[in-house]
């Protein structure tokens, strides 16, 4: 069950669900209601050949009665009638008795007395009855000895040699020597004297009995023409009197009824309508028993048809039945797809629609007619829903563009507010800086100057006090000014570098050479303490208008940061 489930979810497409809708009906219930019907039919049809045969086994039945009625009447008729009495008056019984015989049919007829009436004879409960005044009439079975006590013709006619017949029960019997007789006797008065009429009609080889019945019941005059229809004697399950043919004109007389009819009729006393094995073919067969005047069953009546004509017009109907199935198949299942395609196909397009219009295709649409039906009605709607979906995707991209480009402008103000904030940032922070470093400047350069300036009045002391003696050490005291006022500049250049405002604010014209030569004297320590050496290269570059100041602070950072990017020398 979860696997047709499973197998169910994963295929439930509405093209095999409208599949399933369309041609289960043809391809599964039309077959299951078609069997069902010929099933249902062929077995009424067997119906219909059961009680055929029974209706024919019946006429028979009716026919042997009538047969056996009718020979007991016309014996205890005679038996009553004033020429027997006439005939044995004038001595001419015997001759009387032999007319009447060939009249009546019979095989043997004959008056025995009560007193001549041997234990033999006195066995047969059909004389018993004459003997009490009562007429009776039965089918009794004779021994070979009975039939040659009263005719050896009788006796060779029953004798029959035993055919191998297929499907019959096993024998060691060669031949069937007793002889089925319509058996009858009646009380007869001769001279005052009370005997018995005793006659019969013997079955064995009687054509003309067997032939009545089947053209009684088959309606044909001659039953060589048409051997499908048949019917049989029975004494016991030898066949003593039959139309079934072994080939052409030969009857199957001594052939043998099968194991299975014979079990059920003989051995159980049931009335057989089956088909059944009949010689060498299947019959339609029906079978009843025969009771003797012991009550006892001592064979069978039988009447059947071949069934292979019933057969192959059965093959025939069920083949046309089941050829006309497959042409209504045939011209109903496009009918059933072209319908159903009516329905999957605008569902396949729609699908196929909103699969384009997952993958980015906006424009897709179905398109289909809007006189096709309630699936084009919402096949249209789809359309104007997607087409209403195509708009605001439109106007979103329109927004997001119109977004894009605020989000850029306003992130271009950003980054200039940014880099101005950062240009303000490092500005503050070289302000910080240059603040420290000027105050640290001038206050180096206080500390500088005032013993510069003692040094100064020191050496100016010296001069006046010495005089003329002074001449010996001029050279000496002429170095000492001389480095007392380079070292006042250099104070006053550090006080200019660190404090420009007071020392001015206004443009002037500067030499570059100048300009880079202080520089160098503020920052000496910084490439002195390493091996780097720096080498001056100037041009005839005229004089500049600029802010010293600036200029020189430009000057030392290149010249802090060309120290720095080297790796201790150069």
């Amino acid at each position: 069950m979860n696997f047709w489930s499973a197998l169910y979810r994963r295929k439930r497409s509405v093209r095999l669900q409208l599949l399933v809708m369309a041609l289960v009906p043809l391809m599964v219930l039309l077959p299951v209601l078609l069997v069902m019907g010929i099933s249902r039919w062929n077995n009424d049809y067997n119906n219909l050949l059961i009680a055929k045969v029974e209706s024919e086994l019946q006429v028979a039945e009716q026919y042997l009665q009538r047969i056996v009625g009718a020979t007991g009447t016309s014996v205890e008729a005679l038996a009553a009638s004033l020429a027997i009495q006439k005939a044995a008056e004038n001595g001419q019984l015997n001759d009387f008795l032999t007319v009447e015989k060939d009249a009546l049919g019979l095989d043997f007829l004959s008056i025995v007395q009560p007193k001549s009436i041997d234990e033999h004879m006195q066995k047969w409960p059909v004389v018993q009855s004459a003997l009490t005044g009562t007429a009776r009439t039965a089918v009794d079975l004779f021994e070979a000895d009975d039939l040659l006590m009263i005719d050896v013709a009788l006796a060779e006619q029953a004798e029959l040699i035993l055919i191998p017949t297929e499907a019959a029960v096993p024998t060691d019997k060669v031949a069937e020597t007793r002889g089925m007789m319509i058996h009858t006797a009646a009380p007869v008065s001769i001279n005052g004297s009370q005997r018995v009429l005793v006659g019969g009609i013997l079955l064995n080889r009687n054509l003309d009995f067997i032939d009545t019945i089947n053209t009684l019941v088959y309606q044909r005059k001659n039953t060589a023409e048409d051997p499908r229809g048949t019917a049989t004697l029975f004494l016991e399950d030898v066949r003593i009197s039959t139309n079934v043919r072994l080939f052409e004109n030969v009857r199957a007389l001594g052939t043998r009824v099968s194991a299975e009819v014979r079990r059920a009729v003989l051995d159980q006393g049931q009335t057989w309508l089956d088909r059944a094995f009949v010689v060498n073919d299947w019959y339609i067969s029906g079978y009843l028993p025969i009771y003797d005047s012991f009550d006892q069953r001592i064979g069978m009546l039988y009447v059947g048809f071949l069934e292979e004509p019933f057969r192959l017009v059965k093959r025939d109907a069920i083949a046309m039945m089941w050829i006309a199935f497959i042409g209504v198949l045939l011209v109903f299942i496009p009918v059933f797809l072209r319908l159903a395609g009516g329905i999957f196909s605008p569902l396949e397009r729609m699908t196929k629609t909103m699969q384009q219009v997952e993958t980015g295709d906006l424009t897709a649409r179905n398109n289909l007619n809007r006189t096709g039906g309630e699936i084009a009605e919402v096949s249209h709607h789809l359309d104007h829903l997607l087409d209403e979906v195509q708009e605001r995707d439109k106007q979103l991209r329109e927004w997001a563009d119109d977004l894009n480009v605020r989000v850029e402008e306003r992130t271009a103000q950003l980054q200039e507010a940014n880099q101005k904030l950062e240009t303000t940032y490092q500005q503050l922070v070289m302000s910080e800086k240059l603040a420290s470093i000027g105050e640290i400047t001038a206050g180096v350069a206080h500390e500088i100057n005032n013993p510069v300036a003692v040094i100064q009045g020191n050496v100016d002391v010296v001069r006046l006090t010495l005089g003329e003696q002074a001449e010996p050490v001029k050279t000496e005291l002429d170095l000492i000014d001389r480095q007392i006022m380079r070292i006042s500049g250099i104070v006053g250049k550090l006080l200019q570098f660190a404090r420009p405002s007071d020392y001015g604010k206004f443009e002037e014209y500067v030499n570059l050479r100048d300009v880079t030569q202080d520089s160098l004297g503020l920052v000496d320590h910084v490439y002195t303490s390493k091996d780097i050496e720096v080498k001056l290269e100037f041009s005839n570059v005229p004089d500049v208008k600029i802010n010293p100041s600036e200029l020189q602070q430009v000057i030392i950072n290149l010249i802090i940061n060309a120290v720095q990017a080297m790796d201790g020398k150069g």
